[in-house]
Parts: structure tokens; sequence; C-alpha cells
């Protein structure tokens, strides 16, 4: 029972690399669910179009997804919230560019395999395959990396990216607080 217990604290705290990666997959999910759910009721209910629906949702996702990984997945209590919204939203933006160009890419890769649609395989089970892969890719090796090494840490990026917001802000003094 005292190791079961332990596995429980480890995956809720621990900052090892596979409990983080387990909270940074929960998360994940969540943020996709809000992001699909969202995407969907503006969609089906309240009528906006596809285009708009789909951005509002993927938004809504990357926040909440930012906000469980700063409280929850990373423990990130250290890092200013204005660099980590920088750092965040440049990752994330590299997330959605390696995702379409890589779904793409793969896409039309797979369609130029006659072999694959011998097997059977049409133009829909390549593009979820393509999807699914280049999905499973960069979320591993580019939204987890990055947010464990990069955006839920200080860096010596962080006074840029805080400087950043207060610009965007039109706030021209950083308190000392803010700059760690």
């Amino acid at each position: 029972m005292g190791h079961i217990k332990n596995v429980g604290r480890n995956i809720i705290k621990s900052d090892k690399f596979i409990y983080s990666f387990l909270r940074a997959a929960a998360a994940s999910q969540t943020a996709s669910w809000v992001d699909l759910f969202t995407g969907f009721a503006l969609f089906a209910w309240v009528g906006l179009g596809t285009a708009t629906s789909t951005c509002i949702g993927a938004i809504l996702g990357g926040v909440i997804n930012c906000i469980i990984n700063f409280k929850f997945t990373f423990h990130a209590k250290d890092c200013s919230w204005k660099a980590v919204a920088i750092k965040y939203t440049m990752v994330w933006t590299g997330s959605v560019l390696l995702n379409t160009y890589g779904t793409a890419g793969l896409y039309y890769v797979l369609d130029h395999w006659i072999w694959l649609k011998e097997m059977g395989f049409n133009s829909d089970g390549l593009y979820a395959a393509a999807r699914l892969s280049t999905s499973l890719l960069v979320s591993w090796f580019w939204n987890f990396l990055l947010q464990r090494y990069f955006v839920y840490r200080v860096t010596s990026f962080d006074p840029t990216a805080i400087r950043i917001v207060d610009c965007i802000s039109f706030r021209n003094i950083s308190s000392k607080k803010d700059i760690k």
C-alpha cells in the first residue's frame, strides 16, 4: 500500500522525466478535449464558421494547456508568467507549423507509395496515419522537450520575453519581481 501511495505522490509532485511526461500527457489530453468540444460547440450550437470555431477552440485549448503545465505539470512557480506566455506562444507556433507542414509532407510521401494503395489504404487512411504520426512526434520531441527545458524554466531569454509583454501591454516599467 505504501508503494502505491509513493507512486501517486511521485506522479503529482516529482520532477523526474517520466512523471513530468505523464503529467504533460494528461494536460495535453485535457486541453485537446477543451479544444475539440469548444470548436464543436461554437460550430454546431453557436453557428460560427469552421475556421473561426477551430481557431477559438485551438486558442482556448492552448491557454488551458499552458495554465495546467505552469501549475501542475512542470511546477513553474519560479518562472515569470510573462516569460512563460511568450515562450509558450513561440513553442505553440512552432508546433502548429510542424504539425501542419509535417502532416502535409508525410501525407504527400505516403500518397505516392503505390504499395499502400494496393494494400487498400485510401486517402482518408493515409491522412489519418500522417496526422497521427506527425502529431505524436511533434508532441514528444518538440512540445514536451521544449516545455520542460525552455518554457517552464528560468532562462536568459526571460527578461526579453518580459519586455515583449510589457511592450505589447504598453507597460514600460517592469517590476524587479517579474524579471527573474
